[in-house]
Formats: C-alpha cells, sequence, structure tokens
C-alpha cells in the first residue's frame, strides 16, 4: 500500500486573528491567510486515503528531518511555507533535495509565480496578455514614479487609474479597495503604506476595469485543460464597494451567516470570449511551467481583452460547497466531486514521475490517518 505525504501549513487557533480581520488588509490580520483550516487538512487527507496511508508532514521547521523519516513514497503538497519571499518553493525544493516525488509545480514555478512582478515579466515575454506595470522597490523611486504620474505625459486620466499589490503575497493578503488609486498623491500615499507596513516591492500596474474571472486548469503539457470558467458577480459586494475581489470581499464580508453571491460558474460568455480566456489562461499556465493543477485570474481590459492578472500553482481548495472556493466550484461544474479533484491532482502528479498509484480496496482502507509529531 502506498503512503502518502500529505505537506500542509494550518491556521493557528487563535481568535484574535478574527478581530484582526475586521481591521482590514494589513500584516496583523491577513499573515496566515494563505494557510489552511483543519476542515481543509482533513478533506484533503480523506480524498487521499483512497490511495493509501496518508503521513501529516505539517511543514514546520522540522519538516525536512520527518521527511526524510518517513520517506513516503510521492507528497501531496498544499503547503505555502513559513516566511520569505521564496516560500512556496520551500517544501518541493526539499523534497527534491531528498528526492521524494512531489505533486504540483517545482521550486522554481512556485517562486516565480509568488513574485507578482516576476510572472508578469516572464509573461510579457512569452507575449501572454498581461496589465502595463512596474515594481517600486523603495520610497525614492515611488516618489520618481510620482512625480512622472504628475506629468502630462505621465498622469493617469480619473477613468484609467493604477492598482497596487505587494509583489509577493497571496490570497489578497495587502490587498484592498485603497489599492485603486487615482491620483498621484494617492498612489504616494497607498504605495509608502504598502512599503512600509509589507516590507517588501510594491507592484503598481494598470487598472483593468472590465468583468474578472478565475480559470481552474487541471493536467500536464498537451492535455492541461481548462475547467469550467468562474465568473466574479461584483454586484454582490455591498453597496458602494469597488469591483475588486480582495482581502474584504474574501475574509471579511463573505461569512457563513451572510454569503456573498460572488460567483457564476461555469461564467455565461460569448463563445468567442470563452476560447480567449481559455487561450490567455493555458498560455500562462504553460509560460510558468505549471504542473498537475493551477488557478489562473484573468480580467478584461478596456478593449474587452483578457489580461493574464496572477497565477497560482498552489490554488486554494475548501471543501465546503458554501466557501467560495473556485477551483473546488469549477471542478463541481464539470461534474467532479471534492475527492475526485484532489485525487486528479494526485494521479497527475504521479502519472508524471512515473509512480503507479491503486485505489485501496474498500474492505482494506485505513481507518485512521498516520500524523506525526
Amino acid at each position: 500500500m502506498a503512503r502518502i505525504g500529505l505537506a500542509y501549513n494550518q491556521k493557528p487557533d487563535d481568535p484574535a486573528l478574527h478581530d484582526d480581520a475586521e481591521a482590514g488588509a494589513t500584516p496583523a490580520a491577513d499573515r496566515y491567510a494563505e494557510w489552511d483550516t483543519p476542515a481543509t487538512i482533513d478533506a484533503v487527507a480523506a480524498a487521499l486515503a483512497a490511495y493509501g496511508t496518508v503521513v501529516r508532514l505539517e511543514a514546520t521547521d522540522d519538516f525536512p528531518e520527518r521527511l526524510r523519516a518517513e520517506r513516503p513514497d510521492i507528497v501531496f503538497n498544499i503547503a505555502e511555507g513559513l516566511l520569505g519571499p521564496s516560500r512556496e518553493a520551500h517544501v518541493p525544493a526539499i523534497c527534491e533535495f531528498l528526492g521524494v516525488p512531489y505533486t504540483a509545480s517545482d521550486p522554481l514555478t512556485c517562486a516565480l509565480a509568488l513574485h507578482k512582478g516576476r510572472t508578469k515579466e516572464l509573461l510579457a515575454q512569452q507575449g501572454v496578455p498581461t496589465a502595463p506595470f512596474v515594481v517600486v522597490d523603495d520610497f525614492a523611486v515611488l516618489q520618481g514614479l510620482a512625480r512622472f504620474a504628475s506629468s502630462e505625459v505621465g498622469r493617469p486620466a480619473p477613468e484609467n487609474p493604477l492598482f497596487l499589490k505587494p509583489v509577493h503575497e497571496g490570497s489578497s493578503k495587502g490587498i484592498s479597495e485603497r489599492n485603486l488609486v487615482r491620483s498621484p498623491a494617492e498612489l504616494l500615499d497607498v504605495g509608502a503604506a504598502l512599503l512600509a507596513d509589507y516590507a517588501q516591492p510594491v507592484l503598481v500596474e494598470r487598472y483593468l476595469p472590465g468583468a474578472e474571472f478565475t480559470c481552474g486548469i487541471l493536467g500536464n503539457g498537451a492535455g492541461a485543460e481548462v475547467l469550467p470558467i468562474v465568473a466574479m458577480n461584483f454586484g454582490a459586494l455591498p453597496d458602494g464597494a469597488l469591483p475588486i475581489y480582495g482581502y474584504e470581499a474574501k475574509w471579511v464580508w463573505d461569512t457563513p451567516e451572510r454569503p456573498l453571491e460572488m460567483f457564476e460558474c461555469p461564467a455565461r460568455l460569448p463563445g468567442n470570449l470563452r476560447r480567449a480566456i481559455e487561450a490567455a489562461a493555458l498560455a500562462a499556465f504553460h509560460a510558468l511551467g505549471c504542473r498537475d493543477w493551477a488557478r489562473v485570474d484573468v480580467r478584461l481590459d478596456a478593449d474587452g481583452e483578457p489580461n493574464v492578472v496572477e497565477v497560482n500553482p498552489l490554488p486554494g481548495i475548501l471543501p465546503d460547497p458554501a466557501d467560495n472556493s473556485c477551483l473546488p466550484k469549477a471542478a463541481r461544474a464539470a461534474g467532479m466531486s471534492y475527492d475526485a479533484l484532489i485525487q486528479r491532482c494526485l494521479l497527475e502528479g504521479a502519472r508524471r514521475q512515473g509512480i503507479a498509484l491503486r485505489r485501496v480496496d474498500h474492505a482494506q482502507r485505513p481507518l485512521a490517518f498516520e500524523a506525526t509529531a
């Protein structure tokens, strides 16, 4: 029977985090936004158990020693990492160092995709449409950009603003309504706050005013396929909210008591636009070297053309259909259960590496999961 390692980061059980979240997108509020809840980790483990004994390997600082001791046949990786701009690359890099096969993208792809500037540089070089941008490393560069925006040549029109993001964060960390700026003064104020709060460069890009979509992708190479497209319904946001799926929409306004009806899947789209969105998403998936699964966010520009916003090689996979988790939502629209989605990624990764996994006979299926201290 195969031994399947499950690499993950679990959100701490800290009631104070809820209070922080209400304060909005700040380092204190969103520092664990990328990590998974016990419910998600349990659901993934249950799905994987159909193909073997699941060994839980939380990606804490003793992960390398535990991985070396356990030596699973394959690691199912959903770990977002602990610290640093390359944190999503840590688990796959350790697996490679120890010669342990793993699912999903390699360290290079994970590191590139987490850095929004590097992602957009690569997409632009490969001819994948993405909004014009610049990465601001420090306050002096930000001041120069604001001066340029004050000039006749560089001044953004009110109807064509800029959008700012911390350069290497995920799960909408640091992204809120304040990040949409319409004047040089706002650019300077918001950019300075992000530089100070997140201690990292800031991506400044042309705001895309059109509709937004997200595309789940499964598979590898020519066999990679786009699941039914998910469309964002910004009309479901509170009155007066900007059309942005940021921190507030993900973690504050969308609650079990008052869920936001944020998504339409499959998105109702003309055939030509659907194909253009799918083509852009697949092009981004291949340009960054994604493997097994990923999620690509796409937004339309002022001319209605799809532009890739971000690529996520470790997509969110909340199991509860009541939660707004886009990859499971797209899988359900394709007729795929949550277990089947998790197992599809496992089997894609195993097949890619020449590992034969067999479904465990129900009578012999483990009743409990192994856990490591």
